[in-house]
């Protein structure tokens, strides 16, 4: 007995600790989105594309500073050739070595060069809320995943409590069938609807998995590892207290990633055009170089041909020269190109306005939108809520007219139906709120969370 005891209790002992793991590993929705924001494949290479517009936005800066490069080059040459030491051309082999270093800059060309930083640093900020719009899509994507996993799993118990409510009136009509109070038939009614009632329950069960499966996916966690999330008990105490539309509106042109990306865009498109109507301007540039050179054939007494080479150091420092070259290149015609840019810039400009214009006009839409879908899914809840205690009352009573004989198992059955698509769709209203009110509290820039949903007074 004692050696039973003993593996009963550490087996007793490796549920409760699994019990325990799995506790912890249960996600909440705000862990499923940071979540998303460290792994989505999405999100990360949105994340590169900020970086090359960083690099970008960083090698626009480094344009304006001097090109300087250094060069040096070896010389091998034979047949006849002047002599560098006595410019009389002699057949003969030589070897030369050249060194050199060389400078340019533009000094001005039309402001070119600083419209092309701010054209880059707009860039950069357009592509950064580019991500954040990505990361907000991906945000909403997951709540609704979320929350839809939390509708199938209230369906489950919904279709779980149809089933034993089943189970127990077959037992009760067996019990009557035996004493002969109920015919047989109506047995087999209730049977029948408890099978039926049973497909339901798998079917919801199947909903959750596949529930599961579309946020795992959004996830990118593969579908063999374990994953479950917090069920928090979502209630709806009261009516919505929502800001109207226009607020909303207001507060989300200043926060909204696709509006600042806009923007952006548009003062970006400013830029190319200024740089367009720098190349009218001359260019003034300045260019500068400094090197040396060594030859086998400069010899110590250019009049003896038999005269020792001059040494390589005496030749690097006697050889030395430099030049400074400061030019004005002025455009005076070039095919129109500058001014086909310059147009065409115009149109670039004007097609990122209208742009900004229409995503501050879809975005005034959706918040619209959303708003008139909260307050109509608050009024279904509503509707669905008063119609599940009717339905509760009329299958209440007609259960208690089929157990003594008064009602037959049609009717029993009709009322059990609809009492659990009542069910069902108060459950579907309820979600359905909850998502679009948060939604709303999104465009406000409020943290995508449940934790809220319950906190609302009782008008």
């Amino acid at each position: 007995m004692n050696k039973k005891s003993m593996i009963l209790s550490m087996l007793l002992a490796m549920v409760l600790f699994s019990v325990s793991v799995v506790a912890q590993e249960l996600w909440s929705l705000e862990q499923c989105i940071n979540y998303a924001f460290e792994n989505n494949l999405t999100i990360k290479k949105s994340m590169l594309d900020v970086s090359n517009a960083d690099r970008d936005l960083k090698q626009s800066k480094l344009n304006m500073v001097p090109a300087f490069n250094a060069s040096v080059g070896q010389n091998f040459g034979w047949g006849r050739a002047p002599d560098p030491s006595s410019n009389l051309y002699v057949t003969q082999q030589s070897r030369q070595t050249f060194f050199g270093i060389n400078s340019d800059i533009t000094l001005f060309q039309g402001l070119q060069q600083i419209n092309y930083v701010r054209q880059k640093n707009f860039d950069y900020l357009a592509q950064k809320y580019d991500s954040d719009k990505i990361k907000n899509d991906i945000s909403l994507n997951i709540a609704l995943s979320y929350l839809t996993i939390l509708f199938n799993l209230e369906l489950v118990n919904n279709a779980q409590r149809q089933v034993d409510i089943s189970r127990d009136q077959i037992s009760r009509t067996e019990k009557q069938v035996d004493a002969g109070a109920v015919a047989r038939g109506s047995l087999y009614d209730i049977q029948a609807q408890g099978a039926g009632d049973e497909a339901n329950l798998v079917n919801a069960r199947n909903n959750v998995l596949l529930a599961y499966l579309d946020l795992m996916q959004l996830l990118d966690i593969e579908a063999t590892q374990e994953f479950d999330i917090e069920k928090p008990q979502l209630d709806i105490t009261g009516a919505p207290n929502l800001l109207p539309p226009e607020m909303i509106y207001s507060k989300a042109l200043d926060i909204m990633p696709e509006i600042k990306s806009a923007e952006y865009r548009v003062q970006s498109a400013e830029r190319v055009l200024a740089r367009a109507k720098g190349y009218h301007s001359p260019r003034l540039f300045a260019q500068g170089n400094y090197g040396t050179n060594y030859s086998d054939r400069i010899r110590q007494d250019p009049m003896d041909l038999n005269s020792p080479t001059v040494p390589f150091d005496q030749q690097f420092k006697d050889n030395r020269n430099g030049a400074l070259y400061i030019g004005l290149a002025i455009p005076i015609y070039n095919g129109y190109q500058v001014t086909t840019n310059v147009k065409k810039s115009y149109i670039g400009k004007e097609t990122a306005e209208l742009n900004l214009e229409n995503q501050k006009n879809i975005l005034r839409k959706s918040i619209e939108q959303a708003y008139a879908d909260a307050i109509a899914a608050y009024q279904t809840y509503v509707a669905r809520k008063k119609s599940v205690e009717s339905y509760k009352e009329a299958f209440k009573y007609t259960e208690e007219k089929f157990n003594v004989g008064m009602v037959n198992s049609t009717d029993y059955n009709v009322s059990k139906i609809q009492l659990s698509n009542a069910e069902s769709d108060l459950a579907s209203a309820k979600y359905d709120y909850i998502f679009k009110t948060k939604i709303l509290d999104f465009y406000l820039g409020k943290q995508l969370t449940l934790t809220d949903i319950a906190n609302v007074q009782e008008e």
